[in-house]
C-alpha cells in the first residue's frame, strides 16, 4: 500500500491521514503510469521462461533492465544480487525485492528545523513550480505553517504561479521585481519564517555554469541568514528524460548539494528505471513521485512499491 504523508514527514499519529481508499487509488495510478516502463522491462524477459543456469535468460534480463533506464551500473548490480541468491523462485518478485533494495529504506522529508528551509532545483519544464505547489498544499494540510519564495525572477509566469499555488494552500508568498536578485528573494523567504519556507529557483539549463553559480549563490546566502539552511534541496527531475536526468542529478549535486529527488511525469515514460539509477550511482534518495496533474498525484515515494510496480510484482 501506498506510503502516508504522515510517515512522510515524521508526523506521529497520523496528522490529517488520508483514507485507505485514496491510498490505494494511488497505488493503481502508480502502476497504471508505470505501465510503458513496465512494459520496456518485461517484454524480453517474457519470450520465454526464466531458467536462472541458462545464460541468454540471464543476457534478456540485462538488456530489459538497460531498455527500462535502470543503467549499466545498477543492471550489473541487480544481476549479481539474483546470481547470488540460492533460489530465484518468482523472478519478478525477487528482481522486485533487489530493486527495492537499491533504492534504499522508505526516504523521510526532514521537517524538524523550525523554520526548515527546502530549496528546490531543477531544468525548465520537469513541473518544479507545481510540484512545490502540490507539496505546499500537503504541508498545510498537515498543519504547517508555509512561506513560499519566488527565487525564479527571470519568468514572470513562474511567479505568478507560484502564487496562485500560495493562495491555494494558504502559505505567505514572497516575490521579488523581475530580473531582480534571485538570491535576495530567498533571503526574505527565510527572514519571513513559518515552520517550513520553500524556496523555487529559476530552471536553468545544468549545463550552463553561470547559472548554477547562481544556485550556489542562493544556497550560500540561504546558508549564511539561517546556520543549518537549506535544510533539504530538492532536485525535481522528468522521468522521460532516462538517462540524461542521471547526468542532471550529477551536476546539480555538485553544485547545491542535493538531498532527494522528486520524480515527475512518470506516466508519460517508458524509462522509469532511471529512480534505479539515481538510487545506486549517486547515492540520492528518490523521494517524490508525480503520476499526473491532480494534487494528490504527487505522493511520498515508497521503495517496494514503486519497484513491484516496475516489474509487475503483486
Amino acid at each position: 500500500m501506498a506510503r502516508s504523508w504522515a510517515e512522510f514527514l515524521g508526523d506521529a499519529g497520523g496528522v490529517a491521514e488520508e483514507t485507505e481508499a485514496t491510498r490505494r487509488g494511488f497505488t493503481a495510478r502508480l502502476r497504471d503510469s508505470l505501465s510503458r516502463s513496465r512494459r520496456a522491462l518485461t517484454a524480453q524477459i517474457a519470450a520465454a521462461a526464466f531458467d536462472p543456469g541458462d545464460a541468454s535468460s540471464w543476457e534478456r534480463l540485462e538488456e530489459a533492465l538497460l531498455g527500462a533506464d535502470v543503467g549499466a551500473g545498477a543492471t550489473a548490480e541487480l544481476v549479481a544480487r539474483l546470481e547470488a541468491r540460492s533460489v530465484i523462485g518468482d523472478l519478478g518478485e525477487a528482481l522486485a525485492q533487489e530493486i527495492a533494495a537499491l533504492l534504499g529504506p522508505p526516504p523521510l522529508l526532514d521537517i524538524s528545523a523550525r523554520p526548515t528551509v527546502i530549496l528546490v532545483v531543477g531544468v525548465n519544464g520537469t513541473g518544479k513550480t507545481t510540484t512545490i505547489g502540490k507539496l505546499a498544499q500537503k504541508l498545510a494540510e498537515h498543519g504547517r505553517e508555509v512561506t513560499l519564495g519566488a527565487a525564479d525572477t527571470f519568468r514572470a509566469a513562474a511567479e505568478e504561479q507560484l502564487e496562485v499555488w500560495a493562495r491555494r494552500s494558504g502559505a505567505r508568498f514572497v516575490g521579488g521585481e523581475r530580473g531582480s536578485d534571485p538570491a535576495a528573494v530567498a533571503y526574505d523567504a527565510v527572514a519571513a519564517g513559518g515552520d517550513v519556507v520553500i524556496v523555487d529557483t529559476a530552471g536553468r539549463l545544468h549545463t550552463q555554469t553561470n547559472l548554477m553559480d547562481e544556485l550556489a549563490k542562493i544556497r550560500r546566502v540561504i546558508a549564511a541568514r539561517l546556520e543549518g539552511a537549506p535544510h533539504e534541496t530538492l532536485l525535481v527531475l522528468d522521468a522521460t528524460t532516462g538517462q540524461n536526468g542521471l547526468e542532471q542529478a550529477r551536476l546539480f549535486t555538485e553544485a547545491v548539494g542535493v538531498t532527494g529527488v522528486a520524480l515527475t511525469k512518470l506516466d508519460g515514460s517508458a524509462k522509469g528505471g532511471i529512480a534505479v539509477a539515481i538510487a545506486s550511482q549517486l547515492g540520492l534518495p528518490v523521494k517524490l513521485v508525480g503520476v499526473g496533474e491532480g494534487l494528490d498525484d504527487l505522493r511520498p515515494f515508497d521503495p517496494l512499491e514503486f519497484a513491484r510496480a516496475l516489474v509487475g510484482s503483486s
